[in-house]
């Protein structure tokens, strides 16, 4: 969990306990008291358990706020809960349901509709720390809607991960992205030019929300590297030519490049395998007998004595590169790196 004195990190997966990612969330909104306050921004929630405690932390006066994607893969997943939030009992105001308007259409790309597939979750107290990440509260118990599963996988068993943010800068500037996201009336335009989109700097961490005015942050990062260095890719999703492009330059200029991948085909296309592949790119795919995500979201780069790890709620996709509403972060705080690096290790062991 350590990851130094500003984060905190937390793996899921099959080899932890399962629930381990919801569980701290349950007790991170248990923790905040009369006065608090606890501010979410997800894609999916299915967790009615979840649901119900932050109505319990409403009801003893914390502010609570919860946006959720309107429209997600699965277009019913989050129904029982959005009755529970936005019923004669739930949160009132505090809770919003967003589908984001059509992006401007791309010359050559087709693309659906636009996600708001961040995951972040704000706490007061006992100390104040913003989660970002991979997971989402997408399980249910009792799990009524199988089928549901079935589609996405099962989270609460997953490979996934959640880090906390303390420091101030970084926590005020998600606190306040959080809250611009549930009270924007999300215009075409409006995330490029508003303040609670901004990126955010702390002292060895940025943070970017996608999308944005610049170049991506994640893929233009990687444009830095070449030769010497060393770049390891957890993928939960690779596909789309532009993803494609992005690995298969970062290798041509010398990069020695690797890929940890999901299984699931329709994440990870069999033509970006192939292609990587034929490139002498390492590419494996983590497979579980229970077909388990792997749905970490991670890069780890290296040049010389220099180390960073990339992670958040984007994905290398179409969808994620160009319209998507998504959290990016850039650290060289070396407790993170170690802690990224120790978790690609579990995952090239696994067998």
């Amino acid at each position: 969990m350590s990851a130094g004195s500003h984060y905190e990190i937390y793996f899921g997966g099959p080899d932890q306990p399962t629930g381990r990612l919801r569980d701290l969330l349950a007790e991170q909104i248990e923790a905040v008291p009369t006065g608090g306050s606890i501010d979410w921004v997800t894609y999916y929630f299915r967790d009615r358990r979840l649901a119900d405690l932050l109505l319990k932390a409403h009801g003893r006066n914390v502010n609570v706020t919860v946006t959720l994607e309107g429209n997600p893969h699965v277009p019913d997943a989050n129904n029982a809960v959005v009755a529970m939030l936005s019923g004669a009992q739930g949160l009132g105001s505090g809770f919003r349901s967003v589908c984001l308007p059509p992006r401007l259409p791309m010359p050559g790309r087709k693309m659906g509709n636009p996600n708001l597939h961040e995951k972040l979750y704000c706490f007061s107290h006992p100390k104040p720390v913003a989660f970002i990440g991979s997971f989402n509260p997408s399980g249910d118990n009792p799990e009524d809607r199988p089928e549901i599963i079935d589609q996405i996988g099962d989270h609460n068993r997953a490979h996934n991960v959640l880090v906390g943010i303390s420091e101030p800068v970084l926590f005020d500037g998600l606190v306040k992205h959080a809250r611009w996201v549930h009270r924007a009336r999300h215009r075409i335009f409006e995330p490029f030019f508003a303040d609670g989109n901004r990126a955010l700097r702390g002292a060895n961490t940025d943070i970017h929300f996608l999308p944005q005015a610049q170049p991506h942050a994640a893929a233009s990062f990687l444009g830095r590297f070449g030769k010497g260095a060393r770049i390891r890719v957890a993928a939960s999703h690779l596909n789309g030519s532009t993803a494609i492009k992005i690995m298969l330059n970062t290798s041509r200029r010398g990069a020695s490049l690797e890929i940890l991948a999901e299984a699931t085909l329709r994440r990870v296309s069999l033509k970006a395998e192939k292609s990587l592949t034929e490139a002498g790119i390492p590419f494996r795919r983590i497979v579980h007998a229970e077909r388990l995500p792997m749905h970490n979201k991670f890069v780890l780069v290296e040049q010389g004595s220099r180390r960073w790890v990339v992670f958040g709620s984007y994905n290398w996709s179409t969808l994620s590169y160009w319209i998507n509403q998504e959290i990016c972060a850039i650290s060289s705080e070396p407790k993170l790196f170690e802690s990224f690096a120790e978790r690609w290790e579990a995952l090239e062991a696994q067998k």
